[in-house]
């Protein structure tokens, strides 16, 4: 198998030989290059565009930052694979939100401290978002050494979900039309491509309509709340972060607040957000599958549930799980136009899709069955 060339931006030098480190350790990596600001690298890359398979990218540098250097590669129209290794301090947010919507792939939280560096946590982020952007499947980092890690075949778009068992296919109920003065719900889980895909979507509904919306983006602490801002700016409607109490309104978009998990209880007669401390499911806080499965008990006559771009299949099961008790329909982000066909996959191979749309069409496929007020 041959290695996959990483490039390291950085104006550390320890922290160069600390992800040097890490990726040389795989056998599917090898860093072919470092460079200590964007313009150095922006240097080699004009050179030669291909010689890179991926770019890990630091933010604040000399002589070019990070969004300078993108800004620059996006002007000469280079593609390129890029992750942003940023700091999980609040005030990197917004850098790092804006690296996102000039194409960077995903991020990878920067630790604090040389220690936090050494740790496993970090290595293993390390590896697993340059294992996806590289196209490789999804495998234990700690195996990494004793064996060769196939690559996924690939339909459309980058995918690192394995095929679902023909056994967990369900049989899904058919969605039945409701009323205008039915409760609406509308319920969207995304991860890797997802900040930038939701750019795409959030700012084409109509700020009356006839629903809230929750959003569970992969993120850590710190983070979401700038990304409901940045989504606020560009929107009719109102975005913002969830906030434990918050009682849902219609035309209000609330995004899961990075390192907690989101519910949904009702109170009196109205739907109100929990945000609570409870561990992460399956490695994640924000987790949709906990979002999708407070909803059972929801007096909501109509749930639209809409899984864009990620890697794994978080959703899938809370939505099965809604699929046999609750009155939805499910609309999927069609292969080639994700980041990662990775969530939407899962959702499409256990029979729970009602459409898959491409990005461009998510939002008019969200207020065809939601409407207007």
């Amino acid at each position: 198998m041959k290695k996959k060339n990483i490039l390291i931006i950085d104006d550390s030098a320890l922290m160069r030989r600390v992800l040097s480190d890490i990726i040389n350790s795989d056998e599917r990596f090898m860093v072919c290059d470092v460079a200590s600001n964007g313009l150095e690298a922006y240097d080699k890359i004009t050179l030669n565009p291909a010689q890179y398979d991926v770019i890990l990218l630091d933010i604040n540098m000399p002589k070019m930052n990070g969004i300078e250097f993108m800004e620059e590669i996006n002007r000469l129209k280079l593609k390129l694979t890029v992750i942003v290794v940023s700091t999980i301090a609040v005030e990197g947010a917004a850098e790092t939100i804006r690296l996102l919507e000039l194409g960077a792939f995903d991020f990878v939280t920067k630790p604090n401290s040389f220690s936090e560096a050494k740790e496993n946590t970090f290595q293993e982020n390390v590896l697993t978002c340059l294992a996806c952007a590289a196209g490789f499947e999804r495998t234990e980092v700690r195996n990494r050494k004793k064996q060769e890690i196939p690559q996924m075949p690939k339909p459309k778009g980058n995918d690192t979900t394995p095929v679902i068992s023909v056994k967990e296919t369900v049989t899904r109920k058919p969605h039945k039309a409701v009323g205008k003065d039915a409760r609406k719900l509308v319920a969207l889980a995304c991860s890797t491509g997802g900040p930038k895909a939701l750019q795409q979507v959030v700012p084409y509904l109509p700020k009356n309509m006839d629903a809230p919306m929750l959003i569970v983006q992969h993120m850590p602490a710190g983070f979401t709340e700038t990304l409901a801002a940045r989504l606020n700016e560009l929107s009719g409607l109102t975005v913002k972060e969830a906030a434990d109490g918050d009682v849902l309104q219609k035309g209000t978009v609330y995004v899961a607040k990075g390192g907690s998990q989101l519910r949904v209880r009702k109170k009196g007669g109205e739907h109100v957000l929990c945000v609570t401390d409870e561990p992460a499911r399956n490695a994640l806080r924000p987790c949709a599958d906990i979002m999708y499965e407070s909803l059972l008990e929801s007096d909501y006559d109509d749930i639209t549930c809409v899984v864009l771009t990620g890697m794994g299949r978080d959703g899938t099961v809370g939505i099965k799980q809604l699929n046999d008790k609750r009155n939805i329909y499910v609309i999927g982000q069609e292969a080639s136009t994700c980041t990662v066909y990775g969530m939407p996959r899962a959702l499409c191979e256990a029979g729970l899709a009602d459409e898959m749309v491409p990005l461009g069409e998510v939002a008019g496929a969200i207020i065809k069955n939601v409407g207007v007020r």
